[in-house]
C-alpha cells in the first residue's frame, strides 16, 4: 500500500495503471500444424468443472509403479497433497525408461563456454550409467539414504543434472544452490535444510576466464558451522578430471574429488526407490520479506506431472526436438524446464555452461545452428542484452526456432518484438510465462497453438490455473478496470509447493493468510494462493505482471530480498541503517540501489566500496548494488518507518509525492539533489518512466 501519512494509506489496488493495448499475433500457422496442443478441446478439458481431474492427463505422461487413489486430497488444507496414494521415481522417469526404449539416443548437449572446446553429447544410456554409478557413491561411501538431504552448490556443468537425478533415485532429497552465490548464502541453506554432505566443483569458466569455485565450500562450512550445522563431507567435481582448478587445499578427511572415487563404482546398478508421490524432491530456496531465505518444498509425482505437462503443452517439446533453455539449474527454471521437464518427456536437452555473450552477441546463435536447436528458452534479460550487443546477429545464422519461451520477469513490448522477428525470424511462437520459484511451473502463459500472442502480457491463466486478481479487502477488481491488485490463484495445483521447509506457519503467513476467510476450510475454494506480484488484467482476459508487491526485487529474474541486503549491509561495523530500492535498468530489468547512514562519528570515505563488498560476500555478485549512496538520515514516518517508496523514487527520478507527513521532510530534498547529481555526473541519463514502472516504484516497500 501507498503510505501518504501515519494515519491515511491507498491500496495498490487504487492506482490505475494504463498503457496501450498491443496487437495480437496469430500463432505461426507451420508451428500450429505439429503442435502437441492444437485441439480446442483442450481448453475444455481442463476448464474448471473438470477440475481436478483434468491434471490426470499430466500424470498420464510418467510411469507409475502404482496409481494414485485420490487425484487431490484437501484434508489438511492448504498443505495440498496431489496424486495420493501412488508410487513412483523421477530419475526413472527421467533416464531409465528413456534408456530402455532407445539408449542412443541424445539425452544431454553440454556446450563449453570456450567455443574451442568440444561439445559433449551424452546418451540416455550413457546417463543412465552414470546416475547409477553416483548414486552408489552417495550410498556407499556418502552414507546417504531416502530421506537425507544433500545441498549442492554446482556451475552449469552436465555433473550437476546427475547429481541431481542421482539424489532422485535414491529419494535424497537435494537443495542446489545458485552457483554465482556467495560461501555464506550456501552456509545458510545448508544449516536450514540440515544436509551433512556438500557436493560443489572446483572451478568453471565464466566470461572467458576460469573461477575458482572451492574457495565458496570453505566459507559455506563456516557459516553453516555458526548456525549449529555440521558437514561431515563435501564431494568435488572437477571440471577437468586429474586437474584441480581451484588455489583452495582440500581438507583430509573431509574433502574427496568425486573422479577419484567413482571408477570404485564402475558399472554398479542401484534399483530405484519406489517413492511416495507426496515424498519431497527437492529443496528450491527463495529469498522473501525477512532475512532468512524460504525453503520451497517440491513434491516427487505433483511436480514431476506438471512440469513434463507444461513442457509438453507450452514448449511444445517432442522427443526428437533439440531443446535449449539458456537459464541456470541453480534456479527453478532450471530445475523444471532444463532437467525435470524436458528429460521426463526423452527430448534432448542443452546446458551452456556460461555467458550468452561471450566471445560476443552472436553466440547463441551459433550454437543454436551448430546443434539444430529448434526450441529456445530464456529471459527477457538476456534477450534486452543480445539485443543491445548485437541486433543483427541472428539473421547471421542458419537456424530456425518453432517455439521461443520467456521467463523470469515481464518483458516490454518493443523486446518482444525484436524477440519474434530478429531471434525468431518471424516464424516462431512466442510463450511468454509467468510463474514463481514456489508454484514449481508455470502459471500464466497463452497455449500457443491456440491462443494469440499479445507483446507485454502472458497471456490468461494456464490450463488448469485460475487467476483472480483483489484488492486489499478481498473484493475482485474486474478485468478491464485497468485498475491494479494482488494476483492471487483461486486453486491449488501439481507443482505447488508443498510448504517452507521446517517452517509451516510462514507458509501459512506468505501464502495463504491474507484472503483466507475460514482457516478451518478443507474446501479449496477458500484458500486463495497470493503470488506476491501485482497484476492487471485486460478485458479479454489476458494478464500484465507489474511487479512484486512484497519487499523483494526482481534483479535479471533474480528474487532478491530488501532484507537479506539490508542485513548483509549493517555487516559491515560503520553502518546504522540499510535500505535496499529498486532502480530501473534497461538491461536487467531492475538492479538494487543501496541507502546507508552511518554511525556518528564516521568518516564516509570508502563506505561504498565496503558496503558493496559485504553484500557480496553475503550474498554473491549477482547481488551487487548499482550505487551505495550515503545519506545524512533516512526519510521516515512518525512511527520510525523508513519510506523506501521515496527513496526509490529519487533513484529513479520520479516524483517523490507529498513528503510533509515524513517525520523529518527536510532531508528529501538534500538526497534528492545529491543522488541525482551524482547519477547524472556518471552519465545515468534519465529517461521518463511508463506509467507501470512508476506505480511499481511508488508503490515500493510499503505495507
Amino acid at each position: 500500500m501507498t503510505e501518504n501519512s501515519d494515519e491515511e494509506v491507498v491500496s495498490e489496488s487504487q492506482i490505475a495503471v494504463h498503457w496501450r493495448e498491443e496487437e495480437y499475433y496469430p500463432p505461426p500457422p507451420a508451428f500450429v500444424a505439429q503442435a502437441n496442443a492444437n485441439d480446442p478441446a483442450i481448453l475444455d478439458r481442463f476448464a474448471e468443472d473438470k477440475f481436478p481431474d483434468c491434471f490426470t492427463e499430466y500424470a498420464d505422461l510418467l510411469d507409475w509403479d502404482r496409481r494414485w487413489d485420490t487425484v487431490l486430497d484437501t484434508s489438511q488444507a492448504p498443505f495440498w497433497r496431489w496424486f495420493t496414494g501412488g508410487r513412483l521415481n523421477a530419475c526413472f522417469n527421467c533416464v531409465d525408461r528413456h534408456a530402455a526404449a532407445d539408449p542412443d539416443k541424445t539425452a544431454i548437449i553440454w556446450v563449453p563456454e570456450l567455443e574451442e572446446d568440444e561439445t559433449l553429447y551424452i546418451s540416455y544410456g550413457d546417463l543412465l550409467r552414470r546416475v547409477n554409478e553416483f548414486a552408489a557413491l552417495l550410498q556407499d561411501f556418502a552414507g546417504l539414504k531416502t530421506g537425507d538431504r544433500v545441498t549442492l552448490h554446482m556451475p552449469m556443468v552436465p555433473e550437476l543434472p546427475i547429481t541431481m537425478l542421482a539424489c532422485a533415485r535414491l529419494g535424497i532429497i537435494h537443495s542446489q544452490v545458485f552457483g554465482g552465490f556467495s560461501g555464506n548464502a550456501c552456509g545458510t541453506r545448508i544449516a536450514d535444510s540440515g544436509s551433512r554432505v556438500l557436493i560443489t566443483m572446483d572451478g568453471y569458466y565464466r566470461a572467458g576466464s576460469i573461477t575458482d569455485h572451492k574457495v565458496k565450500a570453505d566459507e559455506a562450512l563456516a557459516e553453516a558451522a555458526r548456525l549449529d550445522q555440521e558437514v561431515d563431507k563435501v564431494l568435488v567435481w572437477r571440471r577437468q578430471p586429474g586437474q584441480y582448478a581451484s588455489a583452495t587445499p582440500m581438507a583430509d578427511g573431509r574433502d574427496f574429488f568425486v573422479d577419484d572415487l567413482i571408477g570404485k563404482y564402475a558399472g554398479q546398478e542401484v534399483e530405484p526407490v519406489s517413492m511416495d508421490a507426496t515424498a519431497p524432491l527437492f529443496l528450491m530456496y527463495t529469498s522473501g520479506t525477512t532475512g532468512r531465505p524460504k525453503g520451497a518444498q517440491h513434491s516427487t509425482g505433483g511436480y514431476l506431472s506438471y512440469v513434463a505437462g507444461t513442457s509438453k503443452v507450452y514448449q511444445d517439446i517432442h522427443p526428437n526436438d533439440v531443446y535449449w533453455c539458456m537459464a541456470d539449474i541453480g534456479w527453478i527454471t532450471g530445475h523444471s524446464y532444463i532437467v525435470y521437464g524436458p528429460l521426463a518427456l526423452g527430448t534432448s536437452t542443452v546446458i551452456y555452461e556460461g555467458v550468452p555473450n561471450y566471445p560476443d552477441g552472436g553466440r547463441p546463435w551459433r550454437i543454436a545452428q551448430k546443434l539444430g536447436v529448434n526450441i529456445f528458452h530464456t529471459s527477457p534479460t538476456a534477450i534486452r542484452m543480445l539485443r543491445k550487443v548485437g541486433p543483427d546477429e541472428p539473421a547471421k545464422y542458419d537456424y530456425q526456432f518453432k517455439n521461443m519461451t520467456t521467463v523470469g520477469e515481464p518483458i516490454e513490448p518493443e523486446v518482444w518484438r525484436w524477440y519474434y522477428s530478429s531471434v525468431g525470424k518471424g516464424q516462431a511462437a512466442i510463450t511468454d510465462t509467468w510463474w514463481l520459484t514456489e508454484t514449481g511451473g508455470f502459471l500464466g502463459s497463452t497455449v500457443p497453438a491456440l491462443q494469440p500472442m499479445k507483446p507485454g502480457s502472458c497471456g490468461p491463466g494456464a490450463l488448469g490455473i485460475f487467476p483472480v486478481i483483489y484488492d486489499e479487502n478481498r473484493n475482485e477488481i474486474p478485468a478491464g478496470s485497468g485498475r491494479a491488485g494482488n494476483i492471487c490463484i483461486r486453486n491449488p495445483w501439481p507443482g505447488i509447493m508443498q510448504t517452507v521447509w521446517g517452517q509451516p506457519e510462514r507458509f501459512l503467513d506468505v501464502y495463504y493468510r491474507k484472503y483466507n476467510a475460514d482457516p478451518d476450510s478443507k474446501d479449496w475454494h477458500d484458500w486463495p494462493f497470493l503470488c506476491g506480484d501485482g497484476a492487471v488484467r485486460s478485458e479479454d482476459g489476458y494478464i500484465r505482471i507489474l511487479g512484486r508487491i512484497d519487499d523483494v526485487i526482481n534483479v535479471a529474474g533474480h528474487r532478491l530480498g530488501t532484507k537479506e541486503l539490508e542485513s548483509a549491509a549493517l555487516t559491515v561495523p560503520e553502518v546504522a541503517e540499510a535500505a535496499a530500492v529498486p532502480v530501473i535498468d534497461d538491461i536487467r530489468g531492475r538492479m538494487v540501489e543501496m541507502y546507508v547512514s552511518l554511525k556518528p562519528g564516521v568518516v564516509p570515505d570508502g563506505m561504498e566500496a565496503k558496503v558493496t563488498t559485504a553484500i557480496e560476500t553475503e550474498i554473491g555478485k549477482i547481488a551487487r548494488p548499482k550505487n551505495v549512496w550515503i545519506v545524512p538520515d533516512m526519510p521516515k514516518t512518525r512511527s520510525g518507518k523508513i519510506m523506501r517508496r521515496v527513496i526509490a523514487s529519487v533513484s529513479n527520478f520520479a516524483d517523490v509525492g507529498d513528503v510533509t507527513t515524513l517525520a523529518n521532510p527536510e532531508i528529501v530534498e538534500g538526497i534528492r539533489q545529491h543522488v541525482q547529481k551524482a547519477k547524472v555526473d556518471k552519465g545515468d541519463t534519465p529517461r521518463p518512466l511508463t506509467d507501470t514502472e512508476l506505480a511499481e516504484i511508488q508503490s515500493f516497500g510499503n505495507e
